[in-house]
């Protein structure tokens, strides 16, 4: 389910961080988010552990115990702390215990399918795994792992290990003793047999309150004669010796002084208690089978030799005495052969028997089989085996399919509060459930907004300078910028217009976009600001909209670049590769964004006029320099000739150079290639 791929995830991101989970769940291939009550197939959590295997070069057993550590914090963090905690005094009531919770949890969260959050191991349908415990004369225990999953059972001792230190203050040890295929049950395929041995952290006392060692018992005497109040205690003896000494002997002991003295109502027992029983059973036989409708007792044949009032009206076959059990009845849970020596192995799990629908009568042919869940109890004195039972209902819904009602069960029965609250959770977790794919949607609709978001902020910063379209979009007026040094850049195209003349539009614009493509990678190669394109002209400037020093040589590398790129351009009229004409001018400029609609970042001076005029009077796959650009580029390594004084138009006569190469840089390096 969900809630284990989740915990999967929260463990990378949370010790190894985001960029570990995204590597590991894309050779997984599988989602970045789960949603908890979701079905997901066990593969992807294979898939899951087995990346992270090889992404975090760990073994596989070493990533497994450290999820059944991480996981069992994750329940807690996930509000089953009391739930866990309330298990059992002790860990082996704990472990017994288990199979229960999966039960109660697999009732409680069922709705169209059987939904268990908290089964321990990857649980699919019901098909949870299961925990049987035995003690030691040593103080160790075994505990038996069955599970239909390979390879996972190096979780528990993860999960256990976890449990043990947190709720028992005890550290324990955990080793496979035995590994075998599944004898003792059906349809299970693992069978791990665990040696559990535990170590005290701390001293007794210092136990938590639902520790019971009997380790312990002396040190909690002690402390109980120190609480209690020596007034008291004396009254109580007094008063005690005045009734006779058949209830507190003197020959008795302090202790068992003081335990009849309890005994008799002047304080709690806490220790020692021996039940009462009576002589013989003040019931009869009608009250207990009404009382208990759905009991069933069987010896060791299976013959059933007593059955509840309810069970009978539902299995008319068990009114006939002596019949076998099995005729009538499957083992759901725990998958077991059904024999007397199977159930009396399992005896401290929960049962639950399934109605066989050949044996039903006609009336239930076509509505789903009843099951039962209860527990199984040895009678000794008897040889036969009681199993106190329930319908197992989850909801009025099941009630209904079944023709039953609420006056069917019990009325001391809580399995009838039982489907009632449950009908209420159940709607409550169908919203929670829309809540979570709502969330889910949101977060996915999130995702795509904010890849729309900075696909729409690189169209935006390609239009305008980045820190004019963020005051833009902040709704700020951008004021004009006077900068007084930069090198600005026109080209354009040799003889366009007469190429224009001879082909078709469609020809001039693939050229045109063929020669802009390579010229606008060469802006980020040399970092320059390309500020508009007109025809076949091209306008870039440097040091515009950040001042820096280098703006002269970022712009004459740029150029180079340029004629080497033009080179790769074909003329659709002759196929030759086209020319182009540069020309570069440096001086002040005014910047500013002009117009509301589609804006535009434009420059302003004598500066622009300038260099329009050096590429208008430029020559055919040159690099047009006025005296300005010069001065700034003469002691730069670049290599430039001079071409002497000419006549520009709106000026009069200027000087001019010519800008050859970059005497220190490589073509790959002016083109950008690795």
């Amino acid at each position: 389910y969900g809630f284990i791929n989740t915990c999967l995830k929260s463990l990378v991101v949370e010790k190894y961080g985001e960029e570990t989970w995204e590597k590991l769940r894309l050779q997984a291939g599988v989602q970045d988010s789960f949603l908890t009550f979701e079905v997901y197939k066990d593969e992807i959590t294979m898939q899951l552990v087995d990346k992270a295997c090889k992404v975090l070069g760990v073994p596989a057993d070493t990533v497994l115990r450290e999820f059944g550590k991480y996981f069992f914090e994750f329940c807690k963090r996930s509000g089953y702390d009391h739930m866990l905690r309330t298990l059992g005094g002790n860990l082996y009531e704990f472990i017994e215990n288990l199979d229960a919770l999966h039960s109660y949890l697999s009732l409680s969260y069922q709705a169209k399918k059987d939904i268990e959050v908290l089964v321990l191991f990857f649980p699919q349908e019901m098909n949870a795994p299961s925990f049987r415990v035995e003690k030691n004369e040593d103080g160790s225990m075994h505990l038996h792992y069955y599970s239909d999953r390979r390879g996972l059972c190096h979780i528990v001792p993860g999960i256990i290990g976890a449990a043990a230190l947190d709720f028992f203050n005890i550290e324990i040890s955990m080793k496979i003793v035995n590994q075998t295929e599944e004898e003792e049950r059906t349809g299970k395929k693992e069978h791990i047999v665990f040696l559990v041995t535990q170590n005290p952290l701390f001293p007794c006392k210092e136990r938590n309150e639902f520790s019971s060692s009997s380790q312990c018992h002396v040190d909690s005497e002690k402390q109980i004669e120190n609480q209690m109040n020596k007034e008291d205690l004396e009254k109580a003896k007094n008063t005690n010796g005045d009734r006779g000494n058949s209830v507190c002997p003197v020959k008795k002991s302090h202790w068992k002084t003081l335990r009849g003295i309890i005994t008799l109502g002047k304080g709690k027992l806490l220790r020692g208690f021996d039940p009462v029983y009576p002589k013989s059973l003040w019931i009869d036989t009608k009250t207990f089978c009404n009382g208990l409708p759905f009991h069933m007792v069987f010896d060791k044949e299976l013959k059933v030799k007593q059955a509840g009032v309810s069970i009978q009206k539902i299995v008319p076959g068990l009114q006939t005495m002596g019949i076998c059990l099995d005729q009538y009845f499957r083992i759901i849970h725990p998958e077991v052969p059904f024999t007397i020596s199977s159930i009396q192995k399992f005896i401290n799990s929960q049962f639950v028997f399934q109605t066989k629908r050949e044996m039903m009568p006609e009336s239930w042919k076509e509505r789903p089989m009843l099951e039962l869940r209860g527990q199984m109890m040895w009678m000794e004195s008897l040889q036969c085996m009681l199993y106190l039972c329930s319908p197992l209902l989850r909801t009025l819904h099941e009630l209904e399919e079944r023709q039953m009602h609420i006056a069917d069960i019990a009325p001391h029965d809580v399995t009838r509060d039982l489907i009632l609250l449950n009908q209420q959770r159940l709607a409550e977790m169908e919203l929670s459930n829309q809540l979570e794919r709502k969330k889910e949607e949101l977060r996915i609709l999130s995702k795509h907004l904010e890849e729309e978001k900075k696909k729409t902020e690189a169209l935006l910063y390609a239009m305008l300078p980045q820190h004019v379209a963020n005051q833009l979009k902040e709704g700020k007026r951008v004021e004009a910028g006077e900068f007084k040094e930069c090198t600005i850049l026109f080209s354009d195209v040799v003889t366009f217009t007469n190429i224009c003349a001879q082909c078709e539009p469609i020809q001039i614009v693939l050229m045109l976009n063929s020669m802009y493509l390579r010229f606008d990678r060469l802006t980020t190669v040399h970092d320059v600001y390309k500020v508009e394109t007109i025809g076949d002209a091209y306008m870039v400037v440097g040091g515009v909209p950040v001042p820096v020093p280098t703006h002269a040589e970022r712009v004459a590398n740029f150029a180079l670049g340029m004629i080497m790129a033009a080179k790769g351009v074909q003329n659709p009229v002759s196929g030759n590769p086209i020319q182009i004409r540069v020309g570069i001018h440096t001086g002040p400029v005014l910047a500013g964004v002009v117009g509301e609609k589609m804006p535009r970042y434009c420059l302003f001076g004598d500066t622009v006029n300038i260099a329009s005029r050096m590429e208008s009077h430029g020559v055919p796959s040159k690099i047009h320099l006025s005296s300005s650009a010069y001065q700034c580029l003469k002691y730069k390594n670049f290599e430039i000739t001079e071409r002497g004084e000419i006549e520009v138009k709106g000026k009069g006569k200027m000087h001019t150079y010519f800008l050859i190469r970059n005497k220190s840089a490589t073509e790959n390096e002016i083109m950008g290639r690795p």
